[in-house]
């Protein structure tokens, strides 16, 4: 990282994408991502931590974007919700929440298909206490979460379909 006044140059990996940048030096990443990259689909919400929209994947750690600057990404990998279906097709997580409906106005989605793919990543079979948890640091203002639920859940088994 080379810093120059109040701006850094950074190098990351971007949804598999090896990219450098030079940032300002107290940009937030999800501003950096949204502004500077492009990559809309990485919500804000609060810019407090509280809402998870703004959920990405850094160096394997499920990171609220806002609440990390963008010179702390120098040398990290970053997924966003652009880059977890590939080749065109959806995932597991994205097609269950499809499926079961667990998306409504769709703004807490990308945080929370995020914090899903991250839970079943390390949790292929999680119990729905274990789903409860793992998105806990996600508002949705438009449902009850059951569809939500439903998804993770519906996400897990057709998961396990595809690997049998």
């Amino acid at each position: 990282m080379v810093e120059a006044g109040n701006v850094q140059a950074i190098e990351f990996t971007v949804n598999g994408e090896r990219r450098e940048a030079t940032v300002a030096s107290r940009q937030l990443l999800v501003h950096f991502l949204r502004d500077s990259l492009g990559m809309k689909g990485t919500h804000i919400g609060c810019d407090t931590g509280s809402c998870g929209a703004c959920s990405v994947i850094v160096d394997g750690r499920l990171v609220k974007s806002c609440m990390m600057l963008a010179p702390q990404a120098d040398g990290c990998e970053i997924e966003t919700i652009e880059g977890i279906a590939k080749d065109g097709e959806l995932t597991a997580v994205q097609r269950a929440f499809h499926e079961e409906h667990g998306l409504q106005c769709g703004y807490c989605t990308p945080g929370l298909v995020m914090a899903a793919t991250f839970l079943l990543r390390r949790n292929p079979q999680p119990s729905e206490d274990e789903i409860r948890r793992a998105v806990r640091g996600n508002i949705c203002r438009c449902t009850g979460y059951v569809n939500i639920i439903r998804s993770i859940e519906r996400a897990a088994r057709n998961g396990a379909e595809e690997a049998a």
